[in-house]
């Protein structure tokens, strides 16, 4: 993200857009606690699984709700090798789609050096991991201690895909014209990688990915040009991705293209901040504006992305993107669609130190507070 760790543990206003702000109606869309846990930054479940949901502790373990009660022992506990400070930590978990055979998923964290490293896992039973089954897919060395994405979710295509910042600091000082805009870099980048070894290494690439033919580039990039995509989704009926990138002092932006309109996509950073120019006299070529921006000045600070509503309950918002951002935790929504977003709403609902959106093998959706509470959007 940017600064909301800091903000919170020690760490939306709009620009043109026009803001609805409805007086919400009996039948309304509502908040349901589902538990509360240590620094929770992100929910997920496997594939199929109706009776489970697993919360990610930012301190480095991974809890079950079963059946609607939280599991006293973790499904994962990984405290000894991780690294918590500032905006690190762990911060994701993903599951394989063949996850009910195979039993395999991943996770991204902060190790104890500072680095990313997304890391392949076994279950032992539905409720617990095999932490001997460690492997790690790939590591990224982190310049500094913010800035880390850190995001892992599977496509509709069934690759994996890995959210990655700029490297961190301010700016985007790495290099000579930054990481952002550097196809020589995996930082500040969408990631598109097969997780499992492949020709002698720990992963594959993709044939398909856009810049497996170009000299000096990584072939693992999907997508570049962002600062820090903390939180990205692919809706779940159409494939499309939606992208919160964390502004720099002034903007924050959802980025949003189609199904598989990502590949090869240039989303401007540090070229632009949102739809204003960040660094004079350089260019991001073809460069994909996003499709709503929030200024700091209305009180947001950083943008939390969220997912499209596709549960069939949530009658009202069924189709609307649902968003926000961590210091202003004003739940938002709106219709996204290439080059616009219409509708936007400022929602009565507000989730203090909002830090992620999630999904459960339902389609259920999730508000998830960095101060402790998960919720789940009813109606």
């Amino acid at each position: 993200m940017k600064r909301w760790l800091l903000v919170a543990l020690a760490l939306a206003g709009c620009g043109s857009q026009t803001v609805d702000r409805p007086a919400e109606a009996k039948g309304a869309v509502r908040l349901q606690r589902v538990g509360t846990f240590d620094a929770p930054v992100y929910v997920t479940a496997p594939p199929g699984d109706r009776s489970r949901l697993f919360v990610v502790e930012k301190g480095g373990t991974v809890r079950v709700v079963r059946d609607g009660r939280k599991l006293g022992t973790p499904f994962l506990d990984l405290r000894g090798q991780v690294t918590t400070g500032s905006e690190q930590g762990l911060l994701s978990l993903a599951f394989a789609p063949d996850y009910a055979k195979s039993g395999l998923f991943y996770v991204d964290y902060t190790d104890t050096d500072g680095n990313t490293r997304v890391v392949e896992y076994k279950r032992r039973s539905a409720d617990v991991a095999d932490p001997g089954s460690a492997r790690v897919v790939l590591t990224q060395a982190q310049p500094e201690s913010n800035h880390n994405g850190g995001l892992l979710l599977f496509g509709p295509d069934k690759r994996l895909y890995i959210g990655l910042g700029d490297g961190g600091g301010g700016g985007d000082q790495h290099g000579a014209h930054g990481n952002g805009q550097s196809l020589g870099t995996l930082l500040g980048k969408i990631l598109r990688i097969d997780p499992r070894p492949s020709g002698g290494k720990p992963y594959g690439i993709p044939s398909d990915n856009p810049f497996v033919r170009r000299s000096g580039a990584r072939p693992e990039i999907y997508s570049y040009g962002l600062r820090n995509p903390w939180r990205f989704s692919f809706d779940r009926r159409t494939g499309d991705l939606s992208i919160g990138d964390v502004g720099q002092n002034e903007i924050e932006e959802i980025d949003f293209v189609r199904r598989g309109q990502g590949r090869g996509a240039n989303f401007g950073w540090r070229v632009y901040e949102g739809n204003a120019r960040y660094t004079p006299r350089e260019r991001a070529p073809g460069a994909v504006k996003p499709v709503i921006t929030e200024r700091h000045s209305a009180g947001n600070c950083s943008i939390t992305g969220g997912v499209v509503i596709r549960d069939p309950a949530l009658r009202a918002w069924r189709g609307r993107y649902v968003f926000g951002d961590f210091c202003r935790g004003v739940i938002q929504t709106a219709i996204l669609s290439p080059g616009r977003a219409r509708n936007l709403t400022d929602r009565s609902l507000r989730v203090p130190q909002l830090s992620s959106f999630g999904e459960d093998a339902r389609g259920r959706v999730y508000a998830v507070s960095l101060d402790g509470p998960v919720y789940r959007f009813v109606q």
